[in-house]
């Protein structure tokens, strides 16, 4: 058994295809195949599912995964040790829901980026759920997911809280909306609303808040940065966290603000997460520390 053998697994599991992991690797796809293949002889399991579509990590491979992880997370310790600058140059896989991208997760990626000139930083938006599947299997290195506050957050992650806000009323300047101190939940249903698909926590949130009733017509998209766009074209108005909204582009220009809900206190939290591992790769640990630090930044802003 190889090393790389593993970290090919590691790689079609982060990725997730055969072809893709090849690319990323900078091997040929029947290469990666016959390597993979080799590790499936000598272990007698069948890592991948092969289909005439593609290759992926079969069900017998995920069950595996945590303990390849924990092997390539040794070797990695043990390159750390001898200095090996293997653990500086890799890709970091965030995975992120929406509500994040613009006011936070831009600056931290734009200086991360400056900071390690020679490493990969891959953005993918994906709800709650596949950020935590994506992190417990390998596949993201780091996650941002909102919580409202009182979740109960799920074992398994070291969770970091970077931003406290509360849901916001999101519109043009021109909205009858706009013109209000703060709305309440009448005059939200009277205009067309954008709201967030299942799975996310705005979706759940919106649901709560509207008891059941319904408002005079509703769009669904996936995720805040369609949802504000929508607005700024003047299809509705969506419900966000404050700190989604206050300082993107959209808002700083003037195309979008932003009004309070009538008597409403709830806090929606954006946490980071990764898995528990006793060995971080210092590009993770950096990336983690930005984020930290351009929070604390953001809520003195």
């Amino acid at each position: 058994m190889r090393i790389e053998q593993l970290e090919y697994i590691a790689a079609v599991t982060r990725f997730g295809s055969l072809r893709r992991a090849a690319e990323e690797l900078h091997l040929s796809q029947p290469a990666l195949s016959e390597t993979v293949r080799n590790l499936e002889r000598e272990l007698g399991v069948d890592l991948l599912e092969r289909k005439r579509s593609g290759a992926k990590v079969s069900d017998e491979g995920r069950e595996l995964l945590p303990h390849i992880m924990t092997v390539l997370d040794a070797v990695d310790r043990l390159r750390g040790a001898a200095g090996d600058q293997h653990r500086i140059s890799r890709m970091v896989r965030l995975g992120t829901v929406n509500t994040a991208t613009v006011p936070l997760l831009i600056p931290t990626v734009r200086e991360f980026r400056s900071a390690h000139p020679a490493t990969q930083v891959e953005v993918v938006g994906a709800q709650q759920a596949d950020i935590h599947r994506g992190l417990l299997e390998g596949a993201y290195d780091l996650g941002l997911v909102n919580y409202l506050h009182g979740d109960d957050i799920p074992p398994g992650f070291e969770t970091t809280e970077l931003l406290r806000g509360r849901p916001v009323v999101c519109v043009r300047p021109d909205s009858p909306l706009a013109a209000m101190d703060a709305v309440d939940v009448d005059s939200l249903l009277a205009e067309p609303l954008i709201v967030m698909r299942s799975g996310y926590v705005m979706h759940r949130y919106v649901h709560r808040l509207l008891r059941g009733r319904t408002p005079s017509f509703s769009y669904s998209t996936d995720g805040a940065e369609m949802g504000k766009l929508m607005v700024a074209e003047g299809l509705g108005a969506t419900v966000l966290p404050d700190f989604s909204v206050i300082g993107d582009p959209l808002e700083r220009r003037g195309t979008l603000t932003v009004r309070p809900l009538a008597g409403d206190e709830t806090d929606v939290l954006l946490v980071l997460q990764r898995r528990h591992a006793v060995s971080v790769p210092r590009a993770v640990r950096d990336l983690h520390t930005l984020f930290v630090r351009n929070a604390d930044a953001h809520r003195a802003s």
